[in-house]
Parts: C-alpha cells; sequence; structure tokens
C-alpha cells in the first residue's frame, strides 16, 4: 500500500502537480522546524517528500520574511528570502520581489553558502555609443513590470550543492494618500508553498491611527483599483493590534494555510490600510534632526465647483473591453457630478466629435441622460488623433472660461483617456507636448489615463507633469471600470485651489515644492525641509488658498525643540531600526530625489537635464538610493544575472507622475511673501462677559455703565440687533452652572456660543464656540480655535488668535472681539464660555438694539440726586469726585434709573473697570424687560424690538 501510494505521488508529480493539500498536510506534520541548512542540509524527512524534492529542478524557498516599519507615514521595508538547493549539483535560484514603483531600493545583500555579498549604489555613466543611442531611440515595449505602479526587482545566483542563499532587500517610500486612506502594499508572490512564511508590519503615528483595514489578499488584476469586492475580512492567520499611535500587523500563514490561499503558493498582495487624525489648522508639522516635514489634509472644506471635459479615445484599438469598460466608467462618472458642476464630452479617432459645440453644459437630469446616449453610440474607428483631441478639448475650455461669467472659485480640468499611441496628425511626441503646454497655458490640468500595453506611458506621464495633473496607467481586464472610476473618485472632489506654504524665510533652506494649483479630497499635500537656523525656538507657517473671491490664510508657530515628541527610540516593535531613526530627514531626501526627477523630465533643455540629474544623482548616493542615474552592484565576483550588468532592475522616472499627487504644482519663487500683521484691534469696554457682567462704555461721559442679566440655562440673548439698516445681528446662548458654595445665586450662567449674522451684502453667519468657529457664507467652512488663521471674504474677516480672542470685522466699519475663556481643571460652577466685546461700531445704525446695541449711539446722564428731590445734573468733569452713593441716578430716554458705584474685571480678568451699576436685571436702564431680549433660535434676527424673525 505505501509503495502504491508512493509510486502514484511519483507518477503525478512527473506528469503534471501532486495533491499539494494533502502533501503540505504531510510536510507540516513530518518536516524539521529548523530549516537551517548549513547545519543540516539533507533534513530527515519522509522518503515521499525526499522522493519530490529530488524531482524539483529549482531551488527550495524555506523562508519568505518581510519586516516593515512605518514612521509618519514613511515605510522602510526589509525583504528576506532564503533558498535551499539540496541537489546533487549547482542551481540557479531567481528572487523576484514585485515592489511599488514609487519606492527607492536602499540595500541588497546575498549571503550564498558561506560568502557574502554587499550591494554597493555607484553613479551610472553617460553612455555615448552608437548602440545606446539606437536603443534609446526604440520605442518602448510591453512590459508588466510597471503594472498598475509596481516593479519588479529580479536578481539571481547559483547555489552549490547541498547549500542555501539568503537575499536581503531594502527599500524605502513615502506612502501617498488616496480616497482618504495610506495604502501600504507587500507583494507576496514565492510561486511555491513556503515553509516559514511571516509579514510583520509596524506603525508609528504620533498624530493616532484611525481606520485601521486589512483587507483580503488582492491579486494582480485588482492592483489599484483601492477597493476589492467583498472587503470584508483580513487573510487567515492575520493578527491586528495597535494602541492609539501604535499597531502591530502580522500575517504568518502555515503550509496548509498557504494550499488553502493557492494550491501552488501565495499569489497576491498583503494590504493595509489606514488614516491619522486630523486637527482643522495649517496640519501635522514634525521636526527632527534639523529636518522638517508638513503634511496638509484638511478636512469639513465645501468643494468647489468643476468645469470638465472628458476626451475620450474612440479608435479601432478600443473595440471591445476597452470601450465597454470606459463607456461604463463614464455612466458611473456622470451621476457623480455634482448641480453645480459644468461638463462636455469629447470622441476622438482620426477624426474629432465634440457632443455640445462651443460650451460646457450644466449638470441637469436631461443633459446627463443625453450624455450617456452619446457616450453609448460611441462605435471604435479610424486612428488616434491624440494632439487633435487635446487641441480641441483645450480651446474648448479655454474659450469657456474666457466667455462666460464661470464661478471664480471654480476648477478646471481635462480628463484624457487613451489606449495607443498617435496615428493621425501630429504624430512627434515633443511637438504633442509642446503644443499641449502651449494650449492650455497654465489655466487649468490635464490629467492622462493610459489603457493597455501600446500606450506611450512617457507621453502621457510628460503630459500630465507638465499641465499640473496626474496620470494612472490600467491593463485591459475585467476590473477597468472599477480602476477608471477609482482615479476619478481621486480627483472628481477638489477642495482649494492656489494653495502655498510658506516658512519663515530666515529659518528654513532646501524646502520642496510649496506651491499646489488644486488640493482634492482624501489626498494630502506634503511638503519637507532643512532648518538653518537652530537659535531659533519656532518654525513659523503659513498657509494661504486664494482666489477671487475668497482666501484662506492659517499660521502658527510649531516648536523646534522637540526631540522627544518625534525620537522614536525606545519606541516597542522599532528596537532595530537603523536609517528609521532619521526617518524625517530621510523623507526630505525621498521628496527632493523626486521632485528633481520630475523637473528632470519635463525640462527640454539639455544643460539643465544635466544639471539635475547630477543633483539628484548626488543626493541619491549620499542616502543610498537606487534611482535611474544610480546603479546597484556587488562587491564580490560569482553573481550571475540574465541580462548582463542589469541584474538589479532599478525603479525608474516612468509613473513618477501617477505616484506622487503631492508633488503636483510649481515651486514658489524664493522668499515669503507675507501680508503685514495689521496693527492690533484695540477691544472697548463695551461688553459682555463672565455671568454674564455688561458694560456700556460713554466714552464722551467718561464713565461706563454695567449690569447683570439673569438669565436660564438655554436662554438665548440678543446682544447687538441691526438686522434692516446694517443686516448684522449678534445672538449668545447661555449655559448653566452650579453656584459657588455660599453664593447667593442659585445657578450661574454663561455664553456658550455666540452666533454672527450679516446680510450685506450677501447672507453670511460665524458660529463661535470655545472650541470651533463654523463660517458659512454660501460655503461652510470649520475652523479650530486652538490655532492661528486668518479667513477673508470680500466682506467679512475672521482671525483666530489661538485659545485666546477671535476678531470678527464686517465691511472694515464694525468690529466684533470673542474672548475665549478656557479651564485645564474647571471648579464645578466654571464652565468654558466666551466673551463678547464691541471693538468698532462705526458700521452700526442709529436704530441699532439689543442688551448692547441700543446703547451705541445714545448718551445717557448722570443725576446726583435724590428720587424725590429736583434734578441736578453732574457735568462731564465731576466723575472723578462721584463716590458710592445711594442717591445717583442715570437719566435713560427720559428714564431715571438708580445706580450704585462698583468695579468690574473685564479682558480675561486682567483689567479693572469703574461702572455705575444698574441693579434688577437692568430694570428701566433697557428698554422693556429683558425677556424681551429672548430670541427663539440662534439664528434669530428680530426685525424690531420685541419681534421675531428668522434671517
Amino acid at each position: 500500500m505505501i509503495l502504491w501510494l508512493w509510486l502514484c505521488w511519483g507518477f503525478s508529480s512527473s506528469a503534471g502537480q501532486p495533491d499539494s493539500e494533502l502533501m503540505a498536510r504531510y510536510l507540516e506534520e513530518k518536516l524539521m522546524a529548523d530549516y537551517s541548512v548549513m547545519e543540516q542540509v539533507a533534513r530527515r524527512v519522509p522518503r515521499q517528500a525526499k522522493f519530490l524534492q529530488r524531482l524539483e529542478t529549482r531551488p527550495r524557498m524555506s523562508e519568505f520574511n518581510v519586516k516593515s516599519t512605518i514612521i509618519s507615514r514613511y515605510a522602510f521595508t526589509t525583504v528576506s528570502c532564503t533558498m535551499v538547493n539540496s541537489g546533487s549539483e549547482a542551481r540557479e535560484g531567481v528572487f523576484e520581489m514585485q515592489i511599488p514603483a514609487a519606492a527607492f531600493i536602499s540595500n541588497f545583500t546575498m549571503i550564498i553558502g558561506n560568502k557574502t555579498y554587499y550591494g554597493e549604489i555607484t553613479g551610472k555613466e553617460k553612455k555615448h555609443s552608437s548602440d545606446d543611442k539606437a536603443r534609446q531611440k526604440k520605442p518602448p515595449g510591453p512590459t508588466d513590470e510597471r503594472d498598475n505602479g509596481y516593479e519588479t526587482f529580479k536578481a539571481s545566483a547559483f547555489i552549490p550543492r547541498k547549500m542555501q542563499a539568503k537575499f536581503l532587500l531594502h527599500y524605502e517610500e513615502l506612502l501617498q494618500r488616496r480616497l482618504g486612506k495610506y495604502e501600504y502594499t507587500v507583494s507576496i508572490r514565492p510561486q511555491q508553498l513556503v515553509g516559514r512564511l511571516r509579514v510583520e508590519v509596524n506603525i508609528l503615528e504620533k498624530s493616532g491611527i484611525v481606520s485601521l483595514e486589512v483587507p483580503p489578499l488582492r491579486n494582480s488584476k485588482q492592483k489599484g483599483t483601492g477597493k476589492v469586492e467583498g472587503d470584508v475580512s483580513p487573510p487567515p492567520s492575520t493578527v491586528v493590534g495597535h494602541t492609539k499611535t501604535l499597531a502591530k500587523v502580522t500575517f504568518n500563514p502555515t503550509v496548509v494555510e498557504q494550499t488553502r490561499i493557492a494550491r501552488n503558493g501565495i499569489l497576491g498582495d498583503f494590504i493595509i490600510r489606514y488614516d491619522v487624525n486630523r486637527d482643522l489648522s495649517v496640519g501635522d508639522i514634525q521636526i527632527l534632526n534639523g529636518y522638517f516635514v508638513h503634511y496638509f489634509a484638511p478636512t469639513d472644506l465645501p468643494p468647489l465647483p468643476k468645469n470638465v471635459i472628458f476626451v475620450l479615445d474612440s479608435s479601432a484599438s478600443m473595440v471591445g473591453t476597452k470601450l465597454k469598460q470606459t463607456k461604463e466608467a463614464l455612466f458611473t462618472i456622470l451621476q457623480d457630478l455634482r448641480p453645480e458642476d459644468h461638463f462636455n464630452i469629447i470622441g476622438f479617432s482620426n477624426r474629432i466629435k465634440v457632443w455640445q459645440q462651443d460650451r460646457l453644459v450644466p449638470v441637469t437630469p436631461n443633459n446627463i441622460r443625453d450624455a450617456k446616449k452619446y457616450i453609448h453610440n460611441m462605435s471604435p474607428t479610424g486612428g488616434t488623433n491624440i494632439n487633435g483631441a487635446l487641441q480641441t478639448g483645450a480651446k474648448l475650455l479655454n474659450d469657456y472660461i474666457a466667455q462666460n461669467d464661470i464661478d471664480a472659485r471654480s476648477v478646471s480640468l481635462i480628463i484624457f483617456l487613451t489606449d495607443g499611441r498617435p496615428t493621425v496628425g501630429e504624430t512627434q511626441s515633443s511637438k504633442i507636448l509642446s503644443n499641449t503646454k502651449d494650449a492650455i497655458r497654465d489655466k487649468f490640468c490635464l490629467f492622462t489615463i493610459g489603457i493597455g500595453n501600446d500606450v506611450d506611458h512617457k507621453l502621457l506621464e510628460r503630459m500630465a507633469l507638465e499641465n499640473c495633473g496626474m496620470t494612472r496607467h490600467f491593463q485591459e481586464d475585467e476590473d477597468a471600470a472599477s480602476h477608471l472610476k477609482g482615479f476619478y473618485d481621486e480627483i472628481g472632489t477638489p477642495l482649494l485651489s492656489d494653495i502655498r506654504v510658506d516658512y519663515s524665510e530666515d529659518n528654513v533652506e532646501q524646502v520642496t515644492q510649496n506651491f499646489f494649483p488644486n488640493y482634492f479630497n482624501g489626498s494630502e499635500i506634503i511638503i519637507a525641509g532643512k532648518l538653518i537656523n537652530h537659535t531659533s525656538e519656532s518654525l513659523h507657517v503659513e498657509v494661504t488658498a486664494s482666489n477671487s473671491k475668497k482666501y484662506i490664510l492659517l499660521k502658527t508657530d510649531v516648536a523646534i525643540d522637540l526631540p522627544s515628541r518625534n525620537d522614536i527610540t525606545g519606541v516597542p516593535g522599532l528596537e532595530d531600526g537603523k536609517g528609521d531613526k532619521n526617518y524625517i530627514e530621510r523623507a526630505w531626501s525621498y521628496l527632493t530625489i523626486k521632485e528633481l526627477l520630475n523637473s528632470r523630465l519635463k525640462s527640454d533643455d539639455n544643460q539643465e537635464k544635466d544639471s539635475l540629474m547630477e543633483k539628484a544623482k548626488s543626493m541619491a548616493l549620499t542616502y543610498n538610493f537606487v534611482t535611474p542615474f544610480t546603479v546597484l552592484k556587488m562587491r564580490e565576483a560569482g553573481l550571475h544575472s540574465e541580462p548582463p550588468q542589469e541584474e538589479f532592475i532599478q525603479p525608474s522616472t516612468d509613473g513618477i507622475g501617477e505616484k506622487l499627487q503631492s508633488l503636483q504644482g510649481h515651486r514658489a519663487p524664493p522668499g515669503i511673501r507675507r501680508e503685514q500683521d495689521k496693527q492690533r484691534i484695540k477691544i472697548s469696554k463695551t461688553s459682555a462677559d463672565g455671568d454674564p457682567h455688561f458694560v456700556i462704555d460713554f466714552p464722551s461721559s467718561k464713565f461706563s455703565v454695567c449690569f447683570n442679566i439673569d438669565g436660564e440655562p438655554g436662554d438665548i440673548l440678543r446682544l447687538v440687533s441691526d438686522h434692516k439698516e446694517s443686516g448684522v445681528t449678534v445672538n449668545g446662548q447661555l449655559i448653566g452652572a452650579p453656584a459657588p458654595p455660599n453664593g447667593h445665586k442659585k445657578h450661574r450662567t454663561y455664553f456658550s456660543t455666540i452666533t454672527i449674522l450679516n446680510n450685506k451684502p450677501e447672507r453670511s453667519y460665524l458660529e463661535i464656540t470655545p472650541r470651533r468657529i463654523i463660517l458659512d457664507d454660501g460655503e461652510r467652512l470649520l475652523l479650530s480655535c486652538d490655532r492661528n488663521a486668518v479667513v477673508r471674504s470680500s466682506s467679512l474677516e475672521v482671525s483666530i488668535s489661538a485659545n485666546s480672542n477671535i476678531t470678527v470685522t464686517i465691511r472694515n466699519t464694525i468690529s466684533f472681539v470673542i474672548l475665549i475663556h478656557r479651564y485645564k481643571k474647571p471648579a464645578p460652577y466654571q464652565r468654558n464660555h466666551l466673551g463678547f466685546y464691541i471693538s468698532n461700531s462705526k458700521g452700526l445704525s442709529s436704530d441699532s438694539h439689543g442688551l448692547l446695541g441700543q446703547f451705541l449711539n445714545h448718551e445717557v446722564k448722570l443725576l446726583q440726586e435724590s428720587l424725590n428731590t429736583s434734578h441736578r445734573q453732574v457735568g462731564q468733569n465731576q466723575t472723578e469726585a462721584l463716590k458710592p452713593n445711594p442717591t445717583n441716578t442715570l437719566k435713560v430716554k427720559g428714564r431715571l434709573v438708580p445706580v450704585v458705584w462698583k468695579q468690574r474685571r473685564i479682558y480675561n480678568g486682567q483689567q479693572e473697570v469703574d461702572c455705575w451699576f444698574a441693579k434688577n436685571n437692568a430694570d428701566k436702564l433697557i428698554d422693556g424687560n429683558y425677556r424681551d431680549y429672548l430670541a427663539s433660535h440662534p439664528f434669530d434676527t428680530g426685525t424690531s424690538f420685541g419681534m421675531n424673525s428668522s434671517l
């Protein structure tokens, strides 16, 4: 029976594949745990397994181990692969590893038997031979090594009999945020069952880790979609654990579990997706050892309108799956257009067909229906006139922008899709690039998509790079529609335009690109640089995003001496890192080299190209990166590779534009164009602060009047009401707190929310709390009170002094200052609250009202008398002589109000003000009763005293 089983196994092995799962179970139970052939090459295994091993013509992979450390989005990956040659003669072991094309290899080592070969990165020499020139003129051929942003690293070595070889590959990459997530991918393609297979990923994010997920293994056809159908559970044997800032993910399948995934070895990608916590300020700025990296990804911003033209290839080569999938994707994309967007469609082959001549149409149900009909009727025919299609699209969009009163905040773009090379019209790539750049003239961005193996990748990539866009390349497969839709999702929601980031000019140098034409929802802007002023205690940062209607200015100062915050020494799970201790410096070098490669790719000047190449080469050698201008060589002979002198296939400039969205844009001119800080606005005494205590300042009378309002928690008090004239209303909502021990009050109240409404020239409102500000002037903007910021529009300016105050200026004639009162350890009777101060009331009319507003344009006379005696007016210059006197009286609009002398603390309790105090909830001082000043809701404008209405 045993002999029969042996012969059956042997026969099936020679004729085809053995029963892999049965074999795997047997090996797992019987093979020894120690795979070190240096100690015992001829392991004691069952005779059946030894027979199967002899049938193998290649060395067996006994171990495949990946260890990755991701620190603040920068990933260090080490791949260790051990192969065993148990045969009777030397055999070739081939190590292949798919790595992200955006990654840089930083080291490679081989240990063959008892010999070690170290990789050495050196600069490439310029080649001028005729053979090289002839080779360069050849068009790039089809390749699977650049499929969807991945390249194949391949090395081979002859392994002596009864020996093993170990391959160690190191590479680094900066993770890019897409669709709101960072995605880290490890390619697992051993093409055989592996005795020990383990992937370990450690993630350290000081900002805090959120939404960590590990989807099922992804095969090659799913690459680039950003999501997987049925994306629910992690692969078997995956363990995920994380704290607030540190995560550890391991994937350690046994041989049996490997066979359940794939009978002949795993063939897929292990993926981790996550995002980090974000505040609503200038972003996350990390500083370490004289370098900084700045991550900027604002949230809660309203989308900007789009003017988009889809330019679609309908040539004969698009027949079949490619055109079918393109149509399916466009049907979905059209449904995702927003009502404020405008669009058009151009189909091209050897002829150019424009759906709507000389215009872009708004998004309406009828227009979407008609657009779908037009796309449905597109049929593949003719050649490929790329130049003509782009010229037509650019002219159409330029004319539309020039001739129409488009929304100044809108973002214009062309989405261009093709599956081939230019065959009709202009076919020379350099001319197409030049013509496209001249037609677009930096007025909008061009995004390019290539489908299949016949496209000119470099042409599409350079067109996108030169015109502030991005490029993607997808293989022709059943998931092409989801690829296209995923790419559109990345660029379909622009949130900001013309983003510029500046730093203290005397404090930084060698800063990477700091101007970006667009920021899309779910992406991220990344900037890095060196610090030059080591005596400075802080780094000043300003972020502006502007257009003709509004620009946002965010600014802050970041402490430079923060070694404990960003130093990773001693962090569990990161003990064996070397280069990762200087992860910020390496992120800066990574970004700088990518920027140099992009600049060289876009340049047409040979001298400039050579200069950029030398700079990139010099930096790559300094930081030990394999680039298109450096090569990895082994120290000792004995390494065999095919083809000769190309044993290590390095990442090239191909596809850079599709990997690093945050690098799109232009370098800003040197220096910081910063507006001069305005003179600080002087805060008047007229205010409502504290419990709340009201103060009215009368400068011409040289005295102040104060009163209290004993409202109920939840009451909304109308502070200023001038809706009919200036269009301004200010309401304050009360929050309750217990009264202090032995106090005479039953409870305390404070302002928890201040709402400022303005309806001239356009409707807008501000809702302010101690933590955040909501500004809505047709667009909704959320700001944090924890960071300095300035937001300006045509009639409104909001300036935030972090954790201190907010200044609101309306039409330059009305200014309010809101003080922020926050407690680290509040007593039971304390609440975080706001104080409201009127700084400039010139723009408010004489008819303004409200608890404060009614006194802004009226004078109050002070009488020193008994209420039962004749009037005796006090002169203005006699105020200083007045002392606390129960017979003092105010005359307000014909009413006599008894007052007493008091002192009040204002401005965060930093100053005292002397005032005449009116008792009993300001009885007789204010018009009517204080309950007449209760608003029904925070946006109640109260068009006249005692009447309520809504904005």
